[in-house]
């Protein structure tokens, strides 16, 4: 029954996106759109939260009735410095979405009123612990952006649509919602626009079930954790999916992320509050983690979780300091200028705890090249830190065909083999892309666990067999593929064949007696 209404609530909750996509659409560009809805859910979201918070106080005080959108901002004010510590940010009763949403029909300067309410929400955070987690997050809902509309009548008219439409959105309270609907709007939305979403630089939104299978691969055997981190975290999906399947109160002490790209960065940040990660249970960071790392005092760490963009350029060999940079100059050389993939691994690897797994999505090249990249696989191997390679089947990603692989590594391993296991048959077809089922997904999690030879699946192999093998890592190097043509019986194809030109013989003999005929009775 549980399972009928959350598939109801979700279906409604993607109709009403739906709806204001098209009110919106031909005015406002979809991955822009994207993030004006989430920019103004997310307005939404902290002002029911913190009013909800309030609320619940007041009444369990024996203030039955209370209502804190009710309240003058000027009575308001006393509670503004308990709630920073508490939630990390304040909103007065008159910037509330709920009553901003109220006047914003005919107010003719809506645009300057939101810019001011988003200024005043960052603004409460400043000089307190949550002020990094507030900076700059509605950046990019820019209300007097061009791109919302050329005029200033068009741009409020694109906002009260905005307004009305995320107003819409049949959340409920969000305590007692089946779905997290939040984030599951924010989920539906970088799904409708993943083919757009920043696939320059070799990155590709991680579909929800390959963030799926590569969590539950880096927390077999974990009920709790201490911390998760994810060096090129995206808008944070991999973070959210060890929430979902651990209970985010057992990561201990919360969640790590760094990104390069503003926009997504900021997305991030929404992403986490939108799923209910308080500001002191996550540490998102601005910058590029394999030039300028930002959690050098958080690590290490217990479950690393990633996919880094893919052979992407970097500054290598060219910047002098990065070979004595201590999570590289272990390996004694630097991965490729013009591919960086296995310093993300490199990366990886030296921030992770001694009891930790990391479970990091590849390009399959880096798994049989030569030269630096040899290199970096023959240290990873010879110091056993390669617990598992996994392939995977083509077309999972949006926007790339690219039958990418998972790399689990582990400090802590019990056996000196490294497991390889074939999963490339494991989706289901749906419309243009291929997908991986809850059922394909727990047969590569069992096949992971169980760490067995399975013909055609899976293969153990004994660090020697990698060696004889030169270093090469590719999966077919080490489990058969399955020859799934049909056999074909020689002895009997022969006399098949012997059989055909026995008949043709015939026909020709048919044929030549008939032409012959026809030749005599045209000489007649």
């Amino acid at each position: 029954m549980v399972d009928a209404k959350k598939e109801h609530e979700r279906e409604e909750l993607h109709r009403a996106i739906w709806a204001i996509a098209d009110e919106l659409r031909g005015s406002v560009d979809g991955w822009d759109f994207k993030s004006y809805v989430l920019g103004m859910m997310f307005y939404r979201y902290i002002s029911e939260n913190l009013t909800d918070y309030i609320n619940k106080d007041e009444i369990e005080a024996g203030n039955e009735g209370f209502d804190y959108a009710m309240l003058s901002d000027e009575e308001a004010e006393v509670a503004r410095d308990d709630m920073v510590r508490t939630k990390g940010f304040f909103i007065l009763p008159s910037e509330l979405f709920c009553n901003v949403r109220q006047r914003a029909k005919d107010d003719e300067n809506l645009n300057m009123i939101l810019e001011k309410v988003f200024y005043n929400i960052e603004d409460s955070a400043k000089g307190t612990e949550s002020e990094d987690n507030f900076s700059g997050l509605f950046d990019d809902i820019d209300v007097n952006s061009n791109k919302l509309g050329g005029t200033v009548a068009k741009r409020n008219a694109n906002l009260l649509k905005l307004i009305e439409g995320v107003a819409n959105m049949k959340l409920g309270n969000y305590q007692d919602n089946t779905i997290d609907a939040f984030g599951d709007a924010y989920e539906y939305l970088m799904g409708m626009y993943a083919s757009n979403a920043g696939k320059s630089g070799g990155e590709y939104y991680t579909p929800q079930e390959v963030s799926e299978l590569l969590t539950r691969l880096a927390v077999v055997g974990k009920t709790e954790v201490n911390k998760v981190y994810d060096p090129a975290c995206g808008s944070g999906s991999l973070l959210l999916k060890a929430a979902k399947i651990l209970g985010k109160e057992n990561v201990r002490q919360g969640f790590y992320g760094q990104e390069k790209n503003i926009t997504t960065y900021n997305l991030c940040r929404i992403n986490m509050f939108l799923h209910d990660i308080d500001y002191d249970k996550f540490d998102i960071a601005h910058e590029d983690t394999l030039i300028a790392p930002q959690h050098w005092d958080d690590e290490p760490f217990e479950v690393i979780v990633s996919n880094p963009p893919y052979s992407i350029k970097w500054e290598g060999d060219s910047n002098p300091v990065l070979i004595n940079d201590e999570r590289f100059s272990p390996a004694g050389v630097l991965a490729p200028k013009s591919k960086a993939d296995l310093a993300f691994i490199m990366h990886s690897l030296a921030w992770l705890a001694t009891n930790g797994t990391a479970s990091i999505v590849c390009f399959p090249g880096i798994m049989y090249r030569g030269g630096a990249e040899k290199k970096i696989r023959k240290y990873l191997i010879d110091n056993n830190f390669i617990d598992c390679i996994i392939q995977l089947p083509s077309n999972l990603f949006f926007g790339t065909s690219i039958a990418t692989c998972i790399m689990v590594l582990k400090k802590n391993k019990v056996d000196n083999k490294t497991l390889f296991i074939d999963a490339s048959k494991e989706f289901v077809k749906v419309t243009n892309n291929n997908k991986l089922t809850d059922e394909n997904i727990e047969h590569i999690v069992d096949q992971f666990t169980k760490r067995e030879d399975i013909q055609y699946v899976s293969h153990l192999a004994p660090y020697d067999e990698i060696v004889e093998n030169d270093y090469n890592l590719s999966v077919s190097t080490y489990v058969e593929a399955e020859d799934t043509r049909e056999k074909i019986d020689i002895v009997k194809l022969n006399a098949e064949i012997k059989e055909i030109v026995a008949r043709e013989q015939v026909l020709r003999d048919e044929i030549d007696k008939i032409i012959a005929e026809i030749e005599g009775q045209s000489n007649e």
